[in-house]
This record gives structure tokens, sequence and C-alpha cells, in this order.
């Protein structure tokens, strides 16, 4: 197989191409005219600091509230490594591995732009890291995401001068020992350059492009999912005809009820006649509520690719207009706020989704009670129900929103923070808990509708059931369920939706 090379460029990044390169192991190299942006501007603000006597906040002084104390020439290399190790203060569980390589190749783009002022081989070595698969141990907690990310990305960037730790073939060593397989020699960095690593919005924003990547495919899967519990209940299709929603106009729920109604062609069971005038809100509503999670991933997306296009660091540095400005780029509210709203729609879709499964549990429209083949000694799927309810509760207790807290850092001088990176970690969790809601509704939903054979649900869901049951199957007697969830998560995670529509 050919090696895939993405080229980092000035050009626009778009989040599809960040879950292809991740996806498909691209590597990276730098673009002609990023090098070119890269050399020119560090070249400009190597020749500012020599022409003027003026203080230049972060590149010949301190740090926030320190601003005020300049530092000599001979002293610039040693306070960026000192800022890199006082700020390397992560705490609570690892950074997943898929997460800092995002957060790598999001600051790589960043500083590509040629407004940073970072040495043209910190970015190469950057891209080693990436194309090597090398892992910095980075922590969860630590950034209050308004002067950028400053504590993780320091953990990011430690092992670039020999410090830290990182994962690299699987093993955990230090920054040293790395350098020392790989035979490299530490960075040595120049004025302004720490702050150019530490300073950005890398960490909150991988944390929000592996968020929205799984939130749409796992938006997807609601529908097919909800789909197939609404044939298992024995629902009625009437509440997604196109009549419905176009007066009620909201793209997400036309799409939605196309979507389904596309979905379910051809069922047996759909085409059944009703005994029931209309249904519960968790199914009559799957074009409102999954509509609505539809338009606020569309609408965070549109967001966070500003945000991975962006120079985020401080100061900023303007060759074209000779300026270097300290200002709040590295400021997190405009993806703390779109984070802390897609985890509050990513909860909506799995509590939409408990409640279905509840029905199909409840011994209503024809289904045993508890989807138990054989009653009495055997419990079902009563406690599958149970799982989903702690975990959809779990997720409505994250959705107190982050961005609405600030406390103050640097001694009042980093006075409103966005709480962003917790938004973004609360977000990653919420994530999670929404896949295995769905995941727990597909094996439900599975078991119901081998209730209603002979007949049949639509061609596109026999596909979906049929490729399950090769890896979960019918239950009749009490088993040990755990794996079997384990096992759904992963159909979801692992499987395409379009594989759906084969031979149809």
């Amino acid at each position: 197989m050919a090696l895939k090379i993405h080229e980092i460029s000035a050009g626009h990044l778009t989040l599809n191409k960040v879950s292809e390169i991740i996806r498909l192991g691209y590597k990276l190299q730098l673009g002609e005219d990023s090098r070119q942006k890269i050399l020119r501007c560090r070249e400009y603000l190597d020749q500012k600091i020599a022409d003027t006597k003026d203080p230049i906040y972060g590149v010949t002084t301190g740090f926030g509230s320190l601003c005020n104390i300049n530092i000599d020439k001979d002293q610039l290399s040693q306070l960026q490594i000192n800022l890199m190790m006082s700020h390397a203060c992560g705490c609570g569980e690892r950074v997943p591995n898929d997460i800092v390589k995002l957060m790598i190749l999001l600051k790589i783009q960043s500083l590509s732009y040629g407004y940073s002022g970072v040495q043209l081989h910190t970015v190469e070595r950057l891209i080693d890291f990436f194309n090597d698969d090398i892992f910095p141990i980075v922590y969860m907690q630590g950034s209050v995401g308004s002067s950028g990310d400053l504590v993780p990305l320091a953990h990011l960037c430690l092992p670039l001068v020999g410090l830290g730790e990182v994962e690299y073939q699987g093993r955990r060593m230090s920054g040293k020992e790395l350098l020392k397989l790989k035979d490299w020699e530490p960075i040595k960095l120049d004025s302004k350059e720490g702050l150019a690593l530490l300073n950005g919005t890398q960490n909150m924003a991988a944390f929000c492009c592996w968020s929205i990547i799984h939130a749409t495919q796992l938006s997807n899967w609601a529908d097919y999912i909800g789909a197939l519990s609404l044939d298992a209940y024995d629902g009625r299709i009437e509440p997604f005809h196109h009549a419905v929603h176009a007066v009620r106009p909201h793209k997400g729920q036309m799409d939605t009820a196309e979507n389904i109604s596309h979905i379910l062609e051809g069922s047996e069971l759909i085409k059944q006649p009703k005994k029931h005038v209309q249904d519960p809100y968790s199914f009559r509503c799957i074009p409102q509520v999954h509509g609505a999670v539809k338009d606020t991933v569309r609408y965070v997306q549109t967001v966070t690719d500003i945000e991975i296009n962006a120079t985020t660091d401080n100061p900023t540095v303007c060759p074209d207009d000779d300026l270097i400005i300290s200002a709040g780029n590295f400021h997190g509210e405009p993806i703390a706020l779109p984070m802390d709203f897609l985890a509050i729609a990513m909860s909506e879709l799995s509590n939409i989704s408990e409640r279905r499964i509840d029905k199909l549990v409840s011994g209503t429209r024809g289904l045993p009670s508890f989807l138990v083949a054989y009653p009495g000694v055997n419990s079902g799927f009563m406690i599958t129900q149970y799982a989903a309810a702690s975990i959809v509760s779990q997720s409505k207790s994250l959705c107190m929103p982050c961005s609405v807290d600030s406390i103050p850092t640097c001694q009042g001088q980093e006075d409103h923070v966005s709480m962003g990176a917790n938004a973004g970690t609360k977000l990653y969790q919420v994530v999670l808990n929404t896949e295995r809601v769905l995941a727990i509704e597909l094996f439900n939903a599975c078991q119901a509708l081998d209730f209603r054979r002979p007949l049949k649900t639509s061609p596109i869901l026999e596909n979906l059931y049929n490729e399950y049951r090769q890896v979960v199957p019918f239950i009749d007697t009490d088993t040990v369920m755990y794996p079997y969830i384990a096992k759904s998560v992963e159909f979801l995670r692992n499987s395409k939706i379009e594989n759906l529509y084969k031979a149809l």
C-alpha cells in the first residue's frame, strides 16, 4: 500500500481531512509555503529583538503577572525552558493517544501559518513525533483553557527538549531516553518558542475534533437503531411523513424524518395494521430530537473548522504589519461554549435512546417482559435498561456547562478563563456514554426483532441485523451480559453504515 502523505500548508484543514489523516495513518510533511512563512516570521522576530529596546511580552519579559520583568538576552532561551518545566502540572488520567496525536497535528497546523515566531526545526521535530507515533504523556486535568492549554501543551512539548515522558512502540520512557533512542539532539528553544508551544487551544480543539467526528457517527447510528427499535416495537410510520416536517422545517428534523422513512422502506412490520393510535414520544419525536442533535453537531463543526485553522498562541507576530501584539487568541471561549452545547445534545441522544430501551423491555405490544425467551427462571434483558439508565444519569450530571465558570489565575492578570479544557474532557466522556447507550439499544432491538419473526423489517435493517448477529447472538436463556454489551460497542465503532446498503 502506497504511503499516504498530507502536506502541511497555509491552506484550509477540514475536519473530514483531520479524520482521514488519523484514520488512514497519513504521514505529514511541511509544504514549501509554510516553510517560508515560518522562516520569515522567525527572522522578523530576531531582527525586532535586535532593533528595539521596548519590552516584548513573553519574548523579552516574564509571563502572566510577571510581564513587567525584563529578561536579559543571554537568559531568553532558559526563560523558555523554565516556562515549559514550571507549567507541566498535569493531573489525573492520561489523555488517550489518539487525542494526543490530534493535538500534535493541530499544533503543527497552527504554527505553520508563520505568526508564532518558532524555529523551523522545532516544527519539523513535532512532525517527526507525529510520523513516528511518539505519544507524549499528557494528563486530563490542569488547563483552565484561557492562556490556551498551558498545562497539557507543556506535557506535550517537554519531550522536544528531552524532558517529560512519552509512549513509544508500546513502552513508556523519559523524553531523554527517547532522544537517545532516536539519536536526536534536544531542541534548543529560542526566544518566544516556549510560549508559542504552550499557548494555544490545541488540547481543547483536539477533544472537540474527536468528539465531533464520533458524534457525527453516533448521530447517524441513532437513526438506524431508532428505526430498528420502532419496527421491533410495532411503531407507526406516519410521524415521519414529509408533510409533518414541511410545516416546521428545521434542517435536522427534515433530514431525520426523510432518513428514517428511507431506512424503513420495504418493511413488512411497518406496513402491518396498527391497533394503537400513536406511539410514545421516544419513537414519535425521533425527527425532532435526533434532528436537533444533527443541527447542533453541524453548528459545532463550523466553529471548530475555524479554530483548527487559526493561530492561537500569544503574542501574535505579524511581519507584514510590522507588529507583535499581545492579545487573547488563546482564550478558549469560542469552542468552550459549543463543546458544552454538544455535550447537552449528545446526552439527549442517549436519553431518548434509553427511553426506547425501556419500552422494548416493558412487556407491551406483544413483546415478552424483559425480552425473555423462557420466562420464570430467566431475567432476560431487565438489567440492560438499568445499565443504560445509570449511564444516562451520569451524562446528565456532566451537562452543567463548564464555560459558565471562571476562577481567576495568575494573581488576577488572567481574571476570566473559559474552562474549555474541562468542557472538552467532559464532552469526551458524554460521547463515550452515548455510544454505550446506543449499543445497548441495538442489543435490545435485535432481541425484540426476533420475537416478530417470521415477519421481516426493511432490507437495510435486515442487513444491520444480520451483520450484528455475526458478533452477538439471540439470548434464549440467561447468560453473562457484559461481554455482549462490549461487543455491541465495538460493532458500532468498527462497522460502516454504508455497508448496510450492500446487496440492495
